[in-house]
């Protein structure tokens, strides 16, 4: 069997993981310094991030407008980065062509940027802008509030966000430090490059020491060893109820403790009967978990529980019932439990993205089973962990979601269409189930459909399943997508689940969630906004499986299915046998062509601001070539020039069938009126067309070119709006496009011919045009 990995070490000192996967269909790089927050001078809390920033704003080769960023974003790519305290990571994932342009220009901007005082001015006011919005972020301040729980002589236990405040551009001796940080950690003995995608392991490897003989030559710097984590017991905060927060701390752990801890957590997050969390739920006592490391460095380990319990839980109890499972765990043959994490792991390691895989590989921390060291860390970590009583624990059988759907076949249902754009070869598959419930009630049986899925929802994460249930207006819809025999084996028992849930189920409570930032509070009700109908709240009653019998009788239905050959529609048909509803086409209505504003309440002073202008189907080809090439313009002059603030977006969306324009940004010092201004303003000076960016924007829509995920969402969303799915004829429309075109659709969305829905975190809209308040 030819190999599919190779890991080298180049001459100058940088480590080159190359990944060979011919079932993908894109390319991805992956690029970790080893170094972050933890590492930059104690007196200037935030330069590495500063940094990372600043090494996005263009290069002498390289300038901003054809940088990686834009370059990326114009080949319809994913482009990001992220510093964490012990390394600072830098990616993207484009068409396999061009990973060898990607790849120049992240090379290019991490060895030789351009550090002027005039870009540090401006992106000091973006890092200042997002430790605003982190500062009043209730997720992000969770978090920090747990790592105080370390020893105050751990870095952990400090600010490292940065501010105007703690980022002094003026001082030399600031930007002496910033010079040696860079000069220190940017260079080829910090760096592990991983490249993964369909071009052969010789053809990555060429691409690899082409471009990072850009980094001067060096080796691995010495870091001192980090402060204790411990210094006495965790000085963790008593969590309100219903919430509870389970840390834990580890020194001194052997190599490979963050991978032990991944087969640890796919044990603990495995709800089935006979586990911990099986256990909580039986009692009633558990709405949900989550579990994740905080922090991995030189053996030193930190992970956190977050428990979500009914008031009638027992903290103390629930967390004595952890202790006896973790002591079962320590009983249990190692080997038995790696070769079960390693079935998983190969399992997503066939159904991950290049990007995930590159990223996985950066990190260390590859797609596979654990090795002897990490065999050796597993036993030290599980020896590390309070163990109780052990109680009547047992190890879950094999996970159904990764065998083969049992033999019986059975018709497909009525109204259930079946796409064939995407080939089964792709070895993907997505199904997607909408109900139109005109009935109140659904707003009662929303909880309980949400908590009937859980348990699945999280399995399914784990088998490389995607599983989403949402509600939005009158419409119910799932979504499951992944391997096809786990998308059969997932769509039958989340069907059963939905029309007949378990008995815990009907005592459902909605989840307090976590407020979120108001930008994304904003993206999270468009969907609703869209499909909003008018609705009366219904008093609090008894809920009972006749009542919900009769809401699923007056449903009415449609489906997808997609990417399932013609051997699996006989086991897809039994899978969903006795489906709920009524056939029906359920196409998106015509928007109003009118300005509705629409107030979204969130937590916050700061200004967020959404607007969605929807396009007829006819004129969607030219607003996807509108959007495309205003994507630069509006980054540019929002959050560069104006420094509006860190999320501004724009581009083509479709959601729930509608296509159109959508703008976005939040802003911690600018009002609603003004920032709608700004956008319209810059709306009004025009595009010009870019016959390149046209072509390059044509491409996009080649099956071959789209990751499995866009393809299925793009059928999806081409179904609900009432067209037929042809990519080969958007492809062509595109390319139709003329300047005359582009003038034409920019006047009618200035001039809200086709509607606009404005999203924001204020009540009363602007005066300058009439608005409709959305219901």
């Amino acid at each position: 069997m030819p190999r599919t990995t190779r890991h080298l070490t180049l001459a100058n000192g940088l480590q080159l993981n190359l990944r060979h996967a011919p079932h993908l269909k894109r390319s991805a790089a992956a690029l970790r310094i080893h170094a972050g927050s933890h590492d930059a001078p104690a007196r200037w809390p935030g330069l590495a991030h500063f940094l990372e920033h600043l090494l996005f704003l263009g290069t002498a080769r390289f300038p901003l407008e054809d940088g990686l960023m834009r370059h990326v974003q114009r080949l319809g790519g994913e482009v990001n980065a992220s510093t964490a305290e012990r390394h600072t990571d830098f990616f993207c994932e484009v068409p396999p062509g061009a990973l060898d342009g990607a790849l120049l220009r992240l090379c290019d901007m991490l060895a030789a940027p351009l550090l002027d005082l005039e870009r540090q001015r401006r992106e000091r006011d973006v890092i200042h802008a997002e430790f605003i919005a982190w500062s009043r972020d209730p997720q992000a301040q969770r978090r920090f509030a747990l790592l105080q729980a370390v020893s105050p002589r751990h870095p952990l236990s400090g600010f490292q966000a940065g501010n105007r405040y703690s980022l002094p551009l003026q001082a030399a001796a600031f930007q002496q430090a910033l010079q040696a940080y860079h000069q220190r950690f940017y260079q080829a003995g910090q760096i592990t490059l991983s490249l993964a995608g369909p071009q052969s392991l010789a053809e990555l490897e060429q691409l690899g020491r082409r471009h990072v003989a850009l980094f001067a030559p060096g080796s691995r710097q010495p870091r001192g060893a980090p402060g204790p984590l411990l210094d006495g017991p965790l000085r963790l905060r008593a969590g309100s109820a219903p919430h509870g927060d389970l840390l834990f701390a580890h020194e001194a752990l052997p190599v490979g403790a963050l991978q032990a801890l991944d087969l640890l957590l796919s044990l603990l997050r495995d709800s089935r009967p006979g586990g911990w969390l099986a256990e909580l739920r039986r009692r009633g006592w558990l709405q949900a978990c989550s579990s994740q490391p905080l922090y991995a460095h030189a053996g030193q380990l930190l992970w956190h529980i977050q428990l979500h319990l009914t008031p009638s839980a027992c903290a103390n109890q629930a967390q004595a019932l952890l202790h006896g499972w973790l002591g079962f765990i320590r009983q249990q043959d190692p080997q038995r439990l790696n070769s079960a994490f390693g079935q998983r792991q190969r399992h997503c390691a066939q159904a991950a993205s290049a990007l995930q895989l590159a990223r996985r590989d950066s990190a260390g921390q590859p797609l596979q089973e654990l090795d002897r060291q990490g065999l050796e860390a597993l036993d030290a970590l599980l020896d590390d962990l309070p163990r109780g009583d052990l109680g009547s624990w047992h190890l879950p059988a094999g996970e159904p979601l990764l065998t083969k759907p049992a033999a019986p076949h059975a018709p497909l249902p009525a109204g259930l269409v079946i796409d064939s754009s995407l080939p089964a070869c792709r070895q993907f598959a997505a199904l997607y189930l909408r109900w139109q419930i005109g009935s109140p009630l659904r707003q009662h049986f929303q909880v309980i459909a949400e908590r009937a899925l859980g348990t699945l929802r999280e399995r399914a994460e784990q088998a490389a399943v995607h599983l989403a249930f949402t509600a939005a207006g009158e419409y119910w819809q799932l979504q499951i997508s992944g391997p096809p025999d786990a998308v059969i084996r997932a769509s039958g028992e989340a069907l059963q689940r939905l029309g007949h849930p378990d008995p815990e189920d009907w005592y459902a409570r909605a989840e307090e969630r976590p407020a979120a930032m108001p930008i994304r509070a904003l993206l999270e009700a468009l969907p609703g906004a869209l499909q909003a109908s008018e609705a009366t709240p219904q008093p609090a009653c008894s809920l009972d499986q006749a009542l919900l019998d009769g809401l699923w009788q007056q449903a009415r239905r449609q489906g997808l299915a997609i990417g399932f050959d013609e051997a699996r529609h006989g086991t897809l048909g039994a899978a969903l046998h006795g489906i709920m509803g009524q056939a029906h086409t359920l196409h998106s209505e015509p928007y109003p062509a009118e300005r509705r504003w629409l107030s979204v309440g969130t937590p916050g002073e700061q200004a967020a601001l959404l607007l969605f202008c929807p396009l007829p189907p006819e004129l969607q080809a030219t607003g996807r070539l509108l959007g495309h090439l205003l994507q630069g313009p509006v980054y540019q002059r929002l959050r560069v020039e104006l420094q509006l603030g860190y999320a501004v977006f724009s581009g083509f969306r479709q959601i729930a069938g509608y296509g159109g324009l959508l703008f976005g940004v939040q802003s911690p010092h600018t009002g609603h009126g003004e920032l709608l201004d700004h956008l319209l303003t810059l709306l009004g000076e025009g595009v010009r067309l870019d016959p390149l960016a046209r072509q390059q924007l044509a491409e996009q829509f080649d099956e071959p070119a789209m990751s499995n995920a866009e393809v299925a969402d793009w059928i999806w969303q081409t179904w609900l709006a009432g067209e037929e799915p042809a990519l080969p004829r958007l492809r062509g429309a595109i390319l139709e496009v003329g300047q005359q075109h582009l003038d034409a659709l920019l006047h009618q969305v200035i001039d809200a011919r086709h509607g606009w829905l404005c999203l924001a975190n204020q009540a009363t809209a602007p005066d300058r045009w009439p608005w409709v308040r959305a219901s």
